[in-house]
């Protein structure tokens, strides 16, 4: 089976496009900038969908659903989001088609709308609305609301997962009587992220604090975690927003507390997106193909048997039998190909291309000897072993499997992070070794930007666990208390 993968090390950026298309997670679609994902990539962002929402239902979330137009108005009522988006946003302006005589399919000028609709780059602005006639006094808060939805915003460069112009996310939007419950919200959900990335995805990520120009557009401040891809750029793989009072004020959202005093509330707004799709691809594939962690593969086993005969296979079958149901019983997700149109050959590079974690062969050899092949995707070794305590053996290396794709991820960010202190020392790390860059900034948005213009680099987050020390902006040369973290990113 021909890949026709290019290698990573030699085109990143078309290794990527050629594996998530190859390996039938996605493809582009008639839309500009939009994309089709496919049933074996949906079955993942599925598996990622159950995991979170359990987890958000565990704190205390529930889901809910908003209307995907918002009317141009409410994004008016609060100056810093609109800006922030304003770029971005999708506007329906008319609501009929018809036809002008000449079998030609024309917008009715007739039909406009006395309002413009936004097509939701985010929600937060219908959602206060909504909450407006929810609230009304403390016993109405905490209101912890989720929902699961598409979004879109206008990207003029887009790449598969990454940046499309319709994404799928989820956005939770909470509302809580004082700051501190809202902050200790918004500080959960940077955990819960965490958590979700790094022991589902394998994904070892670093929780940090934004700084003020990056932002998101509206919040007091934001929360993300950033994980390092293994070109060395770096992607933000979720973000947990504390917004103040500012849009409470905005929606004029208040409520009368236990003393009897009518006051805003204070509000959440986070999410991850299909971005997370990506990052899985980046962050562990090789040139050979996807690699799964377990805990997210849609098919976690894959068994192929190798046989000559009709009545081979089914000797080969009936031991399968045995051995999928006994798996399944664990909660283990397996597949059986008895193809007989592909030879074992292909259906091998097949499942590698896929990144199924583990594969059975068993042929008529193992037959007589009571034994099977198995082959890891993670280290592409095999093992020939006894089908006598198979089934435990497997679970067990499934679940070592997992931690060595987080272990090995792990070792890449920490090999690729390092520490500058001079401008020249920074700009050499950018271009020779890529990654994580650990170095002093004055605190100004300025030198933010300058650094930003001058390398392309841009500080990825104050780490919640940085040591405070002494020393000088690498830019301005100016004091410095602590370091904070720079990379290119995607």
């Amino acid at each position: 089976m021909s890949k026709g993968i290019i290698s990573k090390d030699e085109d990143y950026s078309q290794w990527f496009n050629d594996l998530v298309i190859k390996a039938d997670l996605a493809e582009h679609s008639a839309v500009r900038g939009c994309m089709v994902i496919k049933p074996y990539g949906y079955s993942i962002w599925e598996k990622m969908q159950a995991v979170l929402d359990q987890m958000f239902k565990d704190t205390g979330h529930s889901n809910a659903y908003f209307p995907l137009f918002i009317p141009k108005s409410f994004f008016s009522k609060e100056a810093s989001h609109v800006d922030g988006f304003a770029k971005e946003c999708a506007v329906v302006t008319h609501y009929r088609l018809k036809n002008d005589g000449n079998g030609n399919i024309i917008v009715d000028e007739d039909a406009k709308l006395e309002e413009e609709l936004i097509v939701r780059p985010t929600s937060e602005t219908i959602i206060w609305n909504t909450y407006k006639g929810w609230i009304q006094s403390y016993r109405d808060l905490p209101l912890l609301i989720n929902q699961w939805a598409n979004v879109v915003r206008w990207e003029m460069r887009t790449r598969l997962f990454l940046r499309t112009t319709e994404f799928l996310w989820q956005e939770g939007h909470t509302a809580h009587a004082t700051a501190e419950e809202a902050i200790a919200e918004t500080e959960q959900m940077l955990h819960v992220y965490a958590d979700f990335a790094e022991n589902w995805l394998a994904l070892p990520v670093i929780k940090g604090r934004k700084t003020a120009n990056e932002r998101f557009a509206g919040a007091l401040d934001t929360y993300c975690i950033e994980a390092l891809m293994q070109d060395g750029k770096a992607l933000q793989a979720g973000t947990s927003h504390f917004l103040g009072q500012n849009f409470a004020k905005a929606f004029d959202v208040k409520f009368t507390s236990k003393e009897g005093k009518l006051d805003h509330v204070w509000a959440t707004s986070w999410g991850v997106s299909t971005r997370l799709m990506g990052a899985l691809v980046m962050a562990h594939s090789d040139d050979s193909g996807l690699v799964l962690p377990p805990k997210l593969a849609p098919i976690q086993v894959v068994i192929v048997p190798i046989f000559r005969s009709d009545e081979e296979l089914a000797q080969i079958s009936a031991v399968v039998d045995g051995l999928s149901k006994a798996l399944k019983a664990k909660n283990i997700r397996v597949k059986y190909d008895n193809r007989d149109t592909q030879r074992p050959g292909f259906k091998f590079a097949e499942y590698e291309l896929k990144g199924i974690p583990l594969r059975v062969a068993i042929g008529g050899r193992d037959l007589a000897n009571g034994t099977a092949e198995l082959a890891r995707r993670d280290t592409k070794t095999k093992e020939t072993v006894q089908q006598e305590g198979l089934v435990d053996h497997i679970e067990q290396l499934l679940e070592e499997i997992q931690k060595n794709i987080f272990q090995k991820a792990l070792t890449f960010r920490n090999e690729n992070t390092r520490e500058a202190n001079t401008y020249d020392e920074f700009k050499k790390m950018l271009d020779d070794t890529p990654g994580f860059i650990s170095a002093h900034w004055d605190g100004t948005p300025e030198t933010e930007q300058r650094i930003k213009e001058e390398t392309k680099a841009t500080i990825r987050c104050i780490p919640l666990d940085n040591k405070l020390e002494d020393g000088a902006c690498i830019l301005s040369g100016k004091p410095s208390t602590q370091r904070v973290l720079f990379a290119r990113a995607y």
